[in-house]
């Protein structure tokens, strides 16, 4: 044997791979568990059907955007679009995707635990807190949250383990390999929805802030891996903006990509009702931050007790400040926004209870408590789920009125025709299988106050849609207020025209009712 040589251990490198494997088996399992019920009601946020619309649009021909307006860029109907190729066109097709998303992301989470060098209790613990607690917050659904979420913890991962290279006994700089992957995972995120950006510049920032502290890299390589970082979170992007002007569609691609959002973001909310929403989406979170806290109470930054629960806990802080500085840059802190949240809560809540256990469990007994308080922070997003599907949720214990509603479109639309929703779930569309008669699907921004976020004339859209007599007009007597008084004004003179009741669903709020053109042979046509 040579001098001082360290020789392989397969038997224990196998061994090694081997509980990995079992871990994110684990944490698979924990996540279809947990999620089972996403697969069960037609409409969880409205945001989904959108989408929904928009990659069944695309599958026809017709794009993004183009054919269906939305203010975000076209990463998520693109994902969709790849959901119903493979598992068809239906709500259980993009349930699925969101479940694979949500796996991915709890396998990222325990990459980049493992990447720092923590336990692989941490890594576990925070892909089952993660998959969870995303039955809360709209998360039940496929939002565009859940499908950045993926990309950014895998761009943070790769991150973390350079910085833990730069930190460690034998110190080494980043590679460009690692900043190539990570750019390209962010650029993906950022045609999903552009408030990956913080996130993404943090991760550049983990990735070569510890090497050029302990001067491992010189300023002018990570000037230029700036520049190729930027050059590549922008290239999908750019890649998408090059088809669209070669078919004459970049003012299209343009408006809703950038100038909707950037107007978005201009109509705030109200501080006060800011607070209340922050406030109610923390409460809902409670364990996660009470653990969390626990983390950052045990957190020792330097010093002997440095080491990679030390690293974990500055990693997740950072990330949920970003975090929270992508919640309120749209200033409407929506529901699902703080999903964005999750990710590194979940990081900060498993070191958090890793360190409990070890507290307070006898030797021996370590791993059966830390599992115990898994569990119990499990149970924060499995309950209030379950209780509302076994209440009064729609299509388990109860009827779902969405599918209802949209059998009832299909019926009063017949094959090929169309139907205009003015203020019911966009999705009923793709479920009912009927043509669009517009290009404007989500009522919010047709009939509704965001009326104002496209560069077309809204007003005029609704006069044409409504003389084009689509074969089936929807109106949600319980949701009236969502509508400008004017065009509901509008579309109810339309319907009493030249429209007939055809059916009425019961939803919980209200009746739905659904008007069919009235023949124009009909006496009182």
């Amino acid at each position: 044997m040579l001098d001082g040589q360290i020789l392989p251990n397969p038997t224990r490198n196998a061994r090694l791979a081997w509980a990995d494997a079992a871990c994110l088996l684990l944490i698979l399992a924990a996540a279809v568990l947990l999620r089972l019920t996403s697969f069960v009601p037609a409409v969880v946020d409205t945001d989904e059907g959108l989408y929904m619309v928009q990659a069944r649009e695309w599958l026809a021909g017709g794009w993004p955007l183009v054919a269906a307006w939305d203010m975000h860029p076209i990463g998520a109907p693109a994902m969709f679009a790849l959901a119903f190729l493979a598992f068809g066109i239906s709500v259980e097709a993009v349930r699925l995707l969101g479940l694979i998303c949500v796996i991915a992301t709890g396998f990222a989470l325990f990459g980049l635990v493992r990447a720092a060098g923590a336990p692989r209790s941490i890594g576990v613990a925070a892909g089952i807190a993660y998959a969870a607690h995303t039955l809360l917050l709209s998360g039940l659904c496929t939002n565009t949250e859940l499908l950045i979420a993926p990309f950014v913890t895998t761009a943070m991962a790769i991150a973390t383990h350079a910085a833990a290279r730069a930190l460690g006994p034998a110190p080494r700089a980043p590679g460009w390999g690692s900043l190539v992957v990570m750019g390209l995972l962010v650029g993906w995120a950022l045609v999903v929805k552009q408030v990956a950006v913080p996130t993404g510049c943090l991760a550049f920032a983990v990735l070569l802030g510890p090497a050029l502290w302990r001067r491992l890299l010189p300023w002018r390589r990570a000037l230029a891996m700036a520049a190729a970082y930027a050059g590549l979170c922008a290239a999908p992007f750019l890649a998408f903006l090059l088809v669209y002007w070669a078919q004459g569609w970049l003012a299209d691609y343009l408006d809703g990509s950038i100038l909707a959002p950037f107007r978005y973001s201009m109509e705030r909310m109200e501080p006060a009702e800011a607070a209340r929403r922050i406030g109610a989406a923390a409460v809902q979170l409670t364990l996660l931050f009470v653990a969390a806290l626990v983390a950052l109470a045990m957190w020792r930054p330097s010093g002997a007790a440095r080491g990679p629960a030390a690293l974990l806990t500055a990693v997740a802080l950072a990330w949920f400040g970003t975090a929270s500085l992508a919640i309120a840059g749209p200033g409407f802190f929506f529901a699902h926004y703080f999903l964005l949240w999750l990710p590194p809560l979940s990081l900060l809540a498993a070191v958090g209870v890793w360190h409990l256990a070890l507290l307070v469990a006898r030797p021996g007994l370590t791993r059966p408590v830390l599992a115990g308080m898994v569990l119990v922070l499990a149970l924060q997003g499995w309950v209030p789920e379950m209780r509302d599907r076994l209440d009064r949720g729609p299509g388990l214990m109860h009827r779902d009125p969405v599918r209802e509603v949209a059998a009832a479109v299909a019926e009063a639309a017949g094959p090929g025709g169309d139907a205009f929703i003015a203020n019911y779930h966009t999705s009923v569309y793709v479920i009912a299988g009927v043509r669009i008669a517009t290009r404007f699907p989500f009522p919010p921004h047709l009939t509704g106050f965001f009326e104002d976020l496209s560069d077309t004339n809204t007003t005029a859209e609704l006069d044409r849609v409504l003389a084009a007599r689509p074969r089936v007009i929807v109106v949600d007597r319980a949701w009236m207020q969502t509508m400008r008084p004017a065009a509901a004004a509008q579309v109810m003179a339309a319907v009493a025209a030249g429209y007939e009741l055809a059916s009425t669903v019961a939803e919980r709020r209200g009746p739905v009712e659904i008007y069919r053109v009235r023949d124009q042979t009909s006496p009182e046509g």
